[in-house]
């Protein structure tokens, strides 16, 4: 089984993405998962070419792409995405779109075909703070991460695959400036970043509990 994870990098005036800094910590393989790591950047029209080129390239089964969300203090794994860019702050290139779908021919919205809930019960088995999350916002976490599913159910016979997306906490050392932020350390993001992979190439249903998060 092929995985690929991606990660972005940094914007809005900090010097890291914990996303980006994370990806880059894990290994080429994980058990039977072969996985692979490509970098986003922070800018509309750049995002879903780079993503569409890394998925052409790795031919994954699996696809987790992942980014910060500042202020969250648990691990987010998303359930929907939003065909609609609605930028509070300029991208990297200075653009800021405001209420223009991300794919004119698509639905309203696309869920995610990882199994979340049985992600989110083994992340906090294993002692980190986990949620399912019902809003990816309007930036370029949510551009990707539609764009992403997007492209899942136009994927040819034979290049199908299973995608998601995972917000992560600010780092201390981000926190650190933001008076009462929470914050992660970069070995748990890491680790939790493998066990959604190990879940998700283990099960292809979900557990059914609730987990109906207002964010």
């Amino acid at each position: 089984m092929k995985a690929l994870v991606t990660g972005f990098e940094p914007f809005g005036g900090e010097a890291l993405n914990p996303s980006l800094v994370a990806i880059r910590r894990l290994p080429a393989r994980l058990g039977d998962i072969a996985l692979t790591a490509a970098v986003l950047p922070v800018v509309y029209d750049e995002v879903l070419p780079r993503l569409r080129a890394a998925i052409a390239s790795a031919a994954p089964d699996i696809v987790l792409c992942t980014g910060l969300a500042g202020g969250r203090p648990a691990l987010s794994l998303e359930r929907v995405a939003i065909n609609i860019d609605d930028a509070r702050i300029p991208d990297n290139a200075g653009n800021q779109p405001i209420d223009r779908p991300v794919a004119a021919d698509g639905p309203p919205a696309y869920f995610a075909t990882l199994p979340l809930k049985a992600a989110v019960a083994a992340l906090r088995n294993a002692g980190l703070p986990a949620i399912v999350s019902n809003s990816a916002g309007t930036f370029l976490c949510n551009h990707a991460f539609y764009g992403l599913m997007h492209e899942a159910v136009r994927a040819e016979p034979g290049r199908v695959f299973r995608g998601g997306f995972l917000h992560v906490p600010y780092l201390p050392e981000q926190a650190a400036r933001v008076p009462d932020a929470p914050s992660m350390a970069l070995d748990q993001i890491v680790a939790g970043i493998q066990i959604i992979l190990a879940v998700a190439a283990a099960h292809t249903d979900d557990l059914l509990v609730g987990e109906g998060a207002l964010a």
